[in-house]
């Protein structure tokens, strides 16, 4: 549409209408009244808005009833009537024509201001290339991103705004697209940079368009600053070299502090299981304190008790032998020397006890094993207690297996003896005890058995330990050291000791002792 102004318009418009006026009133020409009104309403075209259209229109419709009445002389015969009808109807249509043709006009002004003000108003830089790669338009984003005022772009190669490295090969990359055209970004897996009006280049984003024009193709550039989005990711990669430098080092003060906890934890482990160890001395020194506190009173009870029944009774006796002085009291004397003899063994032997004991506290007493046979060893061995019985009491020895061993002939004898002793002593007149032997696998077992007073459960835990006497046995003699000192001759052979006792009914004590102890 040729390219007229409002004011035009609407001047050729009511210039037209006047001079169609005066040609159809002053020679009565009536069709050409009737083209000059449509091309007045056609004028209407060019000016904005319904209402001059409509106006042109109606003044149309006036002007052709105008002439009709002064210059007809029958108006309302039928050929006037059909001639008036037929103009009217040639102005209705002329005005739908142009009514549609401003709507047209409108929409297509609406469109390019709409693209004008997008053109316009981009914030990314847009540049409309030919197919030779000159520049058609640059929009006033691109101009600000470039530094260049439009009409100094305008017919340059596209190549003014590219850093001299990207030139060389831009040219056949450009021709290359103008054959195979496609809409996409360019520079993909590459860093594109492009270049100011003062030489500095600075990093972009471009994309690509195209659309034909007839047989021309013109191609759109849409270009992006990224500068700061370049800044942003180089201050994101520093603060992740920053970040992973600081995370080293905080790993590596981890270990260092996970090393040195480690170490205090040793030492703090070390100092604990000091402390530990020390408490454990400690409260071992302590038991053992209170255990030669319990062991020093039970000495001094055992001792007062034992040492002053004999002692009283050598002396007792020792007052009435003065007193018996002729012959006929000699059984008498007799029977007051062998209390004497009898009470002085009896310190003889808790004497002896002290002294084994002693030498084993002080570890004077080894084991020396020897070969012998073991049957006929603890035959003769029983064979020395009998003259000890009780009336009525007798010994039953058994033995089955091997009789060869080897051990401690002396230690071994001095535990038989002991636990036989005790049997005697604690049992009553007219009872059995047995002594039992086996040798087998290495293993020597022997069993001494009796039927005399028993130890209560109470009492059995105890029984092994220095100077402690049940307490069913307190009236009859006796030290309290005598287990204790067969279970430590046990130890010194290699063996071990078991208990098995009701009051009342008897005791057994089993030890079983290697018998090749070399």
């Amino acid at each position: 549409m040729p390219r007229i102004s409002e004011r035009q318009a609407l001047l050729y418009t009511v210039l037209t209408f006047i001079i169609t006026t005066l040609v159809a009133y002053f020679f009565k020409g009536q069709f050409i009244m009737v083209g000059g009104l449509l091309i007045g309403i056609f004028l209407t075209a060019f000016i904005p808005g319904k209402n001059s259209t409509v106006i042109a229109s109606v003044i149309s419709v006036i002007l052709i009833i105008i002439i009709a009445l002064i210059y007809e002389q029958d108006f309302t015969s039928e050929s006037s009537f059909k001639q008036n009808s037929l103009r009217l109807l040639v102005i209705f249509f002329t005005h739908i024509v142009v009514m549609h043709l401003k709507n047209l006009y409108a929409n297509i002004r609406s469109d390019k201001a709409h693209m004008t003000s997008l053109f316009e108003n981009a914030t990314e830089g847009i540049i409309l290339t030919d197919k030779d790669g000159r520049i058609i338009l640059v929009n006033p984003a691109a101009e600000i991103m470039f530094g260049f005022k439009a009409p100094e772009l305008v017919g340059n190669t596209v190549e003014v705004l590219l850093p001299g490295n990207f030139k060389h090969d831009h040219g056949d990359l450009r021709r290359n697209f103008y054959y195979s055209p496609s809409n996409r970004p360019m520079g993909n897996g590459r860093e594109l940079f492009a270049k100011r009006k003062d030489n500095s280049e600075f990093p972009v984003e471009i994309s690509l368009s195209h659309y034909k024009e007839g047989n021309e193709m013109y191609v759109i550039a849409f270009i992006v600053d990224i500068t700061n989005r370049k800044e942003a990711e180089e201050r994101l990669i520093q603060q992740k070299k920053e970040l992973e430098r600081v995370t080293e080092q905080i790993r590596k003060m981890n270990a260092e502090l996970e090393i040195k906890v480690e170490e205090r934890t040793e030492i703090l482990q070390e100092a604990l299981q000091k402390l530990e160890k020390s408490q454990k001395e400690l409260s071992a020194s302590l038991n053992k304190e209170r255990e030669l506190n319990e062991i020093k009173s039970r000495f001094v009870s055992m001792a007062s008790h034992e040492f002053r029944t004999p002692l009283s009774t050598v002396l007792s006796s020792a007052s009435l032998l003065s007193k018996y002085t002729t012959t006929e009291d000699q059984e008498k004397r007799n029977r007051h020397i062998e209390k004497i003899r009898s009470s002085v063994k009896h310190l003889n032997d808790i004497l002896e006890d002290f002294l084994s004991l002693g030498k084993l506290d002080e570890g004077k007493v080894e084991a020396n094993p020897v070969d012998f046979d073991l049957k006929d060893f603890i035959d003769e061995t029983v064979d020395e207690m009998r003259g000890f019985l009780k009336d009525n009491q007798h010994i039953l020895v058994e033995h089955t297996g091997n009789k060869s061993v080897h051990t401690d002939k002396k230690l071994l004898k001095n535990i038989i003896i002991n636990l036989v002793t005790n049997a005697i002593k604690f049992s009553h007149e007219g009872t059995s005890i047995e002594v039992k032997s086996n040798v087998k696998d290495g293993m020597a077992t022997i069993v001494v058995a009796d039927e005399g007073l028993g130890i209560s459960k109470e009492d059995q835990e105890h029984l092994f330990t220095t100077f402690f006497r049940g307490k069913n046995v307190t009236n009859i003699q006796g030290t309290g050291m005598g287990l204790h000192i067969v279970r430590r001759y046990i130890d010194l052979l290699s063996g071990n000791v078991t208990l098995q006792s009701q009051l009342n009914k008897g005791t057994t004590i089993i030890f079983t002792i290697p018998i090749n102890q070399r």
